[in-house]
């Protein structure tokens, strides 16, 4: 069984375990969880959040601005978007057609159309976006979150990854607690009725199976008081007992039965369309990973037949309108139940990919990566709903105005937990570490 987060992270400045009790924050949080959305591939944002006009005038047309070098250096004519774009909500938030659902909430999100990354390949994109640093090893912020943070849930990990079917370039090192200790790093929960590896017991009784526990818990505890404090036997001491709880609250959790008939409905777990149920149910899931107190939960897009993710090389219409049709309903479900529950304000959406894609075609019908400038969005937890921060310029290639980084969101993302990005830190190789390393700066214009 892979790492499981345990229910204490660090207390205030001092870095000190505090036990099964929460650590004290930095200052007052407006929100408690996470989950993160993660659009593996790179959402195209001029054909979703960021609508450029300047492409209906010029489609067809060899791109006028400066070319940066592209992943594939298959550089076509401007290409327009082929879904036409609304306003929406009081804030009249414009949303192309791509997102009928989600656009019924346009006034819970806050629409980032300035970010940027450092790289336009998956692999290392990926790493930036997971861990604020381009090259592997380095902790993801699930683990980051959990170490500084905790988690209030007793029987599962506080940081739990729902995988839809597809591993992101970079694999579990997108997840991994790096240079934190063992218990951090993210729990990855498949499909189906055995989310977790080896969760059912082998013994046949559960006393049977507590005496063997009490027994690897003595002799690890012998060689630590032998040999002094050991960050792999510590957490596999931690580990062990809370595996043994998860072997009846992860069943309970998958459950999905449970819920209400119209629940399930408004999620999709009805539709016609199986990659719509499948996202479905690790939308809800993943509310209800949120009323169990667990701290960051992760979601992968499901596998589509023919589909590289979201990465639309070409075929973008075709693309673009299978994958939305996956995450549309489940997302605008998840944004509903948690407002109605009063979970919302407590439990910050953040919908992002690695980059986004370029104004001009690849070839005739694809767009390439995108790093220069590009839109995420966030939803409750603190996130100034109905707004738009920042802008790409008329093309939608380069961030113009309120240009970020990745360190400036995951800081951000700190701050509305309760934590300064500055101080939340890891001694090691005689650096204090940090999620934001030496960057990030905290964007007070997007926070309510």
């Amino acid at each position: 069984m892979s790492a499981l987060a345990p229910q204490f992270g660090l207390a205030g400045q001092d870095g000190a375990q505090n036990g099964l009790s929460l650590p004290a924050t930095h200052h007052p949080s407006k929100a408690k969880h996470v989950i993160f959305l993660y659009m593996d591939g790179g959402v195209s944002h001029i054909d979703s959040f960021d609508p450029k006009p300047q492409l209906d005038k010029e489609h067809g047309q060899p791109f006028k601005m400066k070319v940066q070098p592209t992943q594939f250096d298959d550089v076509g004519k401007v290409l327009k978007c082929p879904w036409k774009f609304k306003n929406h909500g009081e804030s009249g938030l414009p949303i192309s057609e791509l997102f009928p659902h989600i656009a019924q909430h346009a006034d819970e999100l806050c629409v980032v159309r300035s970010m940027t990354s450092s790289f336009s390949e998956h692999t290392n994109a990926n790493y930036f976006l997971h861990t604020g640093h381009g090259l592997q090893g380095r902790p993801s912020m699930g683990s980051w979150f959990t170490y500084g943070l905790g988690t209030e849930s007793e029987n599962l990990p506080g940081f739990v990854v729902l995988m839809g079917g597809l591993m992101p370039p970079g694999g579990v090192d997108c997840f991994h607690n790096g240079f934190l200790p063992a218990a951090y790093q993210g729990s990855i929960f498949k499909k189906g009725e055995v989310p977790v590896a080896d969760l059912l017991r082998s013994e046949k009784t559960e006393s049977a199976q507590r005496r063997k526990l009490n027994l690897l818990r003595q002799l690890d505890e012998n060689v630590l008081d032998q040999a002094g404090e050991h960050d792999e036997l510590e957490s596999a001491i931690r580990n062990y007992e809370l595996a043994f709880r998860m072997q009846t609250a992860v069943p309970d959790l998958v459950d999905l039965s449970q819920e209400t008939e119209s629940t399930q409905k408004n999620y999709g777990l009805d539709s016609t369309d199986e990659h719509t149920r499948s996202y479905g149910r690790q939308c809800l899931t993943a509310r209800r990973l949120v009323e169990q107190g667990v701290r960051f939960i992760e979601l992968t897009c499901p596998k589509i037949g023919g589909l590289d993710r979201w990465d639309q090389h070409s075929g973008l219409k075709s693309g673009h309108e299978k994958n939305a049709k996956a995450i549309d309903q489940p997302v605008a479900a998840l944004i509903d139940d948690l407002k109605e529950r009063g979970l919302l304000d407590e439990t910050l959406i953040v919908w992002a990919g690695e980059f986004g894609r370029t104004p001009m075609a690849q070839g005739s019908d694809g767009r390439d990566h995108n790093p220069f400038g590009f839109t995420i969005w966030m939803a409750g937890g603190g996130a100034k709903g109905g707004t738009i921060y920042g802008a790409t310029d008329e093309y939608g290639y380069y961030a113009i105005e309120n240009k970020l980084q990745i360190h400036d969101l995951h800081a951000t993302m700190l701050h509305l937990l309760g934590m300064d990005h500055t101080r939340l830190t890891k001694r090691f190789s005689s650096r204090d570490m940090r999620l934001t390393d030496v960057h990030g700066k905290v964007v007070h214009d997007i926070i309510s």
